[in-house]
């Protein structure tokens, strides 16, 4: 019996044109309210919310559909600290050594440092790593396509699920990341991507100053 490889297309909904211009501009104001947040709350969030933003993230389109990422989600205490600790090592000899003065100026505006708190202050810490292959059923090695645009459409997918289901998010990637696979006990063949800090603003956050750019400047149509 030969195996099926398409269905017909039955979840596609066709909306009137004035549904789509609606649905268009509601959702861009509901994205444009989305900041970069660093001050969190320690709130404890429903982790079904959490797993449903996962969902969404996980029905990003990827090369070969191989879904080539794995999202490893922190709420224990101990490991928090722990990521805190090494990430903030690592953030001291960046800012004392590594970082260039023109890099520290560009960086000045969002009044960032060494110091972490938001690691072990917010309820989840949620680690994408990249699967940069795989392996078939025996346990060959199996090559991955398009690993980083892959990832990075389903790391977008679970920044805008988290800000629609109402949460702030902080999106962090320390200079070296390969920390995250030891304390986490992740295989090689993953290599971290990002480091999303998802929870409850605190009630003094505060936000920079920042402008985007125009659909002018974005943007060209020919």
């Amino acid at each position: 019996m030969t195996e099926k490889t398409s269905l017909p297309l039955t979840d596609y909904y066709k909306f009137p044109e004035t549904e789509m211009k609606r649905r268009a501009s509601e959702f861009y104001a509901e994205m444009k309210r989305r900041r970069t947040v660093r001050e969190f709350s320690d709130q404890p969030v429903d982790r079904s919310i959490i797993e449903d933003c996962l969902r969404t993230a996980s029905t990003a389109p990827s090369g070969a559909n191989q879904q080539p990422w794995s999202f490893v989600v922190v709420s224990d205490l101990a490991v928090k600290r722990q990521i805190r600790e090494a990430a903030e090592k690592i953030e001291n000899e960046f800012y004392t050594k590594a970082a260039t003065e023109k890099w520290r100026d560009a960086l000045k505006h969002l009044k960032t440092g060494p110091s972490k708190p938001f690691l072990d202050t917010a309820p989840y810490l949620i680690v994408i790593f990249s699967q940069l292959h795989g392996f078939s059923a025996d346990g060959k090695k199996m090559k991955h396509y398009y690993v980083t645009e892959s990832v990075g459409i389903a790391t977008g997918m679970l920044i805008t699920a988290l800000h629609h289901a109402g949460l702030a998010t902080l999106t962090y990637t320390p200079a070296n990341m390969r920390f995250l696979n030891k304390i986490l006990s992740r295989p090689l063949n993953e290599k971290p991507f990002m480091l999303l800090v998802a929870g409850y603003p605190s009630k003094t956050a505060l936000v920079p100053t920042i402008q985007k750019k125009t659909l002018e400047d974005i943007a060209v149509f020919i």
